[in-house]
């Protein structure tokens, strides 16, 4: 492969783009009628076998025989010894921050009495008990226990557990551990994949029932949270990561170069986009992409994703770079602009933004604060970021007074009726006053 072809530069209106912009947008996870019979088949033995199911399935797909699902508390605690003091302190100052900016979320439950008498409010409530799950395979992943775990804890869950695939020794990954002790969480199980959704889900005699399931992970995991979504609450169903950069003439091309590698890294299926009114920045972009590549840690899986999913986009003007922005409704998107505010005004579709030279997007993946558990596959159109209000629950509170009642039965009874449901007319013409004659 020659490598200027790595990340094709591609212009408004030709076939090229239209056709590189359509695979981009397709790239999601397919959950196709063979991959939800396998899935929807471990999720059945898992329900009926419990325990022995996720022993059985660990050994099938990890290759690791389990002697214990839960991992030891003295383990958990003593993971923080195999880390170091410098890597501990980032990981507390980073739960700092993100507890620091959730903290900024919490809302609380209302009552407002009327002049008639009647009090309407809303109670706000955590879930109980919340199941995260942290992708094992290539990479740790200590942040993402942070980040699911902490806006949890702001929110008051009682209950936090963890599930997460063992290394190929049985062993969990020790910066896992570690920031699951620095968070005070206890209840660690080494399993993975859709056998671990399906005990979050269901329990066995390990693995309590959660209400809800969050945190990313592979294609199995996917379709396990799709299936039994309506048992239990879900964060989202998580595809490929991807960032789109948007880079006027004042960018600087190795930034936008390794910002769009940082993301490639990720996955073969990560999409890394850069959209630009400047076809200069677009050709040195491209060059520096194809200089960086063969010096990075995952180059294979790096050169994959960019050859798959990688491109810049040259537009005419910020007006059809916007349009393009929100039909794409990226994961993460940045804005390297001398009118940066101005175009952020513009965007309506995308999980997280990041203005200016000193923000690329490794900076909300690990520090900043804003949880970096993100809508991707373009689902931002409709969909958040993982907030404090994902862990709580909203009741409504009605009580009406005498006064209201009166003022109102009449017209509630008509609107009963006229839906043809008697038994709710009837509900309201017993306490009326004629209803009384009954």
């Amino acid at each position: 492969m020659k490598r200027i072809n790595l990340f094709p530069v591609l212009q408004s209106g030709t076939k090229e783009f239209s056709e590189r912009l359509k695979k981009i947008k397709s790239r999601n996870f397919t959950l196709d009628e063979e991959l939800i019979s396998t899935v929807s088949e471990i999720i059945s033995t898992v329900r009926a076998d419990g325990d022995s199911a996720l022993i059985k399935f660990t050994k099938e797909f990890d290759g690791v025989e389990l002697k214990g699902i839960k991992v030891p508390k003295a383990e958990i605690d003593k993971a923080k010894s195999n880390v170091s003091e410098m890597m501990l302190e980032i990981m507390r100052e980073a739960a700092n921050n993100v507890r620091s900016f959730h903290e900024k979320q919490k809302q609380n439950s209302w009552i407002e009495q009327r002049s008639d008498g009647s009090i309407l409010g809303q109670r706000i409530v955590p879930l109980d008990r919340v199941a995260m799950y942290v992708p094992g395979g290539t990479a740790a992943y200590p942040s993402t226990v942070i980040m699911n775990a902490v806006p949890a804890q702001v929110a008051g869950v009682r209950e936090i557990y963890v599930m997460t695939p063992p290394n190929k020794d049985g062993s969990v990954n020790r910066l896992v551990l570690a920031a699951c002790s620095l968070l005070g969480i206890e209840n660690v199980y080494s399993v993975g994949g859709a056998q671990a959704i399906a005990a979050a889900a269901y329990g066995t005699q390990t693995i309590k029932k959660a209400d809800k399931i969050v945190g990313p992970g592979n294609i199995y995991v996917a379709a396990a949270k799709k299936i039994v979504f309506g048992d239990v609450g879900i964060d989202m169903i998580a595809g490929p990561s991807e960032v789109v950069v948007f880079a006027d003439s004042s960018a600087n091309a190795n930034h936008i170069a390794a910002d769009l590698l940082a993301q490639a890294e990720h996955d073969k299926n990560a999409a890394a986009v850069l959209v630009t009114t400047d076809k200069g920045l677009a050709k040195k972009t491209q060059k520096k992409i194809c200089d960086f590549v063969p010096d990075l840690a995952r180059k294979e899986i790096t050169e994959e994703s960019i050859k798959r999913n990688g491109a810049a986009f040259v537009v005419k003007d910020v007006s059809e770079a916007v349009s393009l922005i929100n039909e794409i409704a990226p994961e993460h998107l940045e804005i390297v602009a001398d009118n940066e505010w101005e175009i952020l005004g513009k965007i309506k579709n995308a999980g997280a933004v990041f203005l200016g030279t000193y923000s690329p997007e490794p900076v909300g993946d690990y520090f900043a604060g804003p949880s970096h558990v993100l809508p991707t596959g373009g689902t931002a159109r409709f969909s958040s970021v993982l907030s404090v209000d994902s862990f709580l629950k909203r009741s409504s509170v009605i009580r009406y007074s005498k006064n209201s009642f009166e003022r109102d039965s009449t017209k509630i009874r008509i609107f009963a009726e006229n839906e043809g449901l008697t038994a709710h007319a009837l509900s309201i013409k017993t306490r009326e006053k004629i209803g009384r004659k009954i």
